[in-house]
């Protein structure tokens, strides 16, 4: 039997933290910002962890 690809969508998207937590980045902050608070953006710039519902798929899709 082949070995399994990781997904490469979820290859870009992800990374492990040296804890074995999954990060994320945030949403909205790639194209229309100029309607956007500088507060709004600021925090958008931050990388946030996956939520504990959501990691199992995450590490599913990345073979961790």
């Amino acid at each position: 039997m082949p070995k399994m690809k990781t997904k490469a969508a979820a290859k870009k998207r992800f990374a492990f933290t040296g804890t074995g937590k999954i990060k994320r980045k945030h949403a909205y902050h790639s194209h229309i910002l100029t309607k956007k608070e500088t507060t709004q953006k600021r925090n958008l710039d931050h990388t946030a962890l996956v939520s504990r519902d959501d990691e199992p798929r995450v590490k599913r899709m990345l073979l961790h």
